[in-house]
């Protein structure tokens, strides 16, 4: 289903609802997943929220994608701290709940929904993974909880069937794989190898960087789609040293550590082929124990501008030990903006938080923090809010209509700089 109206469809979502609740002329209690949709359309207007704003998570604290936790956590805090500071939403502080995504090797993510669901979040941002959210977004939006994450890239989540809850702050795919396809050919490279976990990012990615090379004038010689589960991926490097490119294009999690070994062992080293990344497996901590120079002049994607100085210090403060602000300032954003939907309808309802969220994103007065936000709002003044992440502005898919990629490059230390860019690319998510 295409989100052509996200009021309307949350509405549609409150009837069905409904409708659900009865059978063969026997009406059924709703459960307590449907009883706010079911007392929406019995009223005929929006059942209202308790008046406490609660903010849940399913970030990664355990599995494929842990080294993002860290940030994207200290992202949610510092603004809660922030809108609480400020005063709180409909004048009480903003409530918050913490729990694991794991990733889809487990059943974490499901038992984590489960528990938010249970203490009443109005709204949950995660997952981190394209994949891991597609296993929960079912039983979220049921539930009319709004789902916003902070590091979804997968194309699906544009069209998918969402009943108008479903919001990210980081671009779809399309933008990066384009990025990610024209660095390869303008870097010289007319034959490609294509290194890709098996699932709705990797593929989804894989097929845009196919695309965007081929017009381009290269040629894919190779593509292997692995399962990022397999022990190890000696068959899959040997497709592509077999196939000879000159360019080889890493797209996974922290299992890339593995390949990356293959890699070397099979001696298609950063000397003599150029390998790119994206933004599932640029880390600062995954290639540490790699003899120094394994990576050096690698080249990787990232959604998102840098996270400027001053924001890497208030995170700082939230979490003296991070070193990696990957999705960081998406997450600031998301729960900021989730904040500012529910003051702007006065509700702090899943439903009611989905009806306003694109109107807080764009098109009235900008400002950049909750406090500023909020007191135009108490004027009576429409808003924009232009987080650290970018101008956000969703589209009526929930996605950000413009979005900045950079692109970075590791050292001989096998890290790279996440403040420093070598450049930036900015892009409309619709092109």
């Amino acid at each position: 289903m295409i989100r052509i109206s996200r009021t309307m469809a949350v509405a549609t979502a409150a009837a069905m609802a409904l409708a659900a609740c009865s059978t063969g002329g026997t009406t059924t209690a709703p459960t307590s997943a449907n009883t706010a949709t079911a007392q929406a359309t019995a009223t005929g207007s929006a059942a209202k929220g308790d008046g406490t704003l609660t903010i849940g998570s399913v970030l990664p604290q355990t599995g494929s994608l842990a080294y993002l936790g860290p940030p994207e956590y200290a992202g949610v805090d510092l603004a809660i701290k922030e809108i609480n500071d400020a005063g709180g939403v409909l004048g009480k502080p903003v409530t918050k709940i913490h729990t694991d995504s794991g990733d889809t090797t487990t059943n974490i993510a499901s038992q984590s929904v489960d528990k938010l669901l249970a203490q009443k979040a109005d709204a949950i941002i995660g997952a981190a993974s394209s994949s891991v959210s597609e296993s929960i977004i079912d039983k979220i939006t049921r539930a009319g909880v709004v789902e916003f994450s902070p590091a979804n890239t997968s194309d699906k989540f544009t069209t998918i069937k969402d009943d108008g809850l479903y919001f990210r702050t980081a671009p779809p795919d399309k933008l990066q794989g384009r990025v990610l396809g024209d660095l390869v050919v303008s870097d010289g490279n007319d034959t490609v190898g294509i290194l890709a976990m098996q699932d709705s990012y990797g593929t989804g990615l894989a097929d845009q960087v196919t695309q965007t090379a081929e017009a381009g004038g290269a040629k894919v010689v190779e593509r292997v789609d692995y399962d990022p589960k397999a022990p190890e991926f000696s068959a899959d490097v040997a497709k592509i040293k077999a196939a000879n490119p000159k360019g080889i294009v890493l797209i996974g999690f922290d299992e890339t550590a593995k390949v990356v070994a293959e890699l070397v062992k099979q001696g298609l080293t950063t000397d003599k082929y150029k390998w790119y990344m994206v933004d599932g497996n640029m880390s600062n901590t995954n290639f540490l124990k790699m003899p120094k120079g394994t990576l050096k002049g690698v080249k990787g994607a990232i959604p998102g501008a840098a996270a400027p100085e001053a924001f890497q210090k208030r995170l700082l403060g939230i979490n003296p030990k991070l070193t990696n602000y990957t999705y960081a300032a998406e997450s600031y954003d998301a729960a900021n903006l989730i904040a500012l939907a529910a003051e702007a309808a006065k509700d702090d309802a899943g439903p009611a938080i989905a009806a306003k969220l694109v109107d807080v994103s764009k098109g009235g007065e900008k400002c950049e923090d909750f406090k500023s936000c909020d007191e135009l709002l108490k004027a009576g003044k429409d808003i924009d809010y232009d987080g650290v992440s970018g101008p956000v502005d969703f589209n009526d898919a929930g996605d950000p209509s413009v979005a900045t990629i950079g692109v970075y490059q590791y050292g001989a230390d096998n890290k790279y700089n996440a403040a420093k860019a070598l450049e930036y690319r900015k892009g409309d998510i619709s092109g």
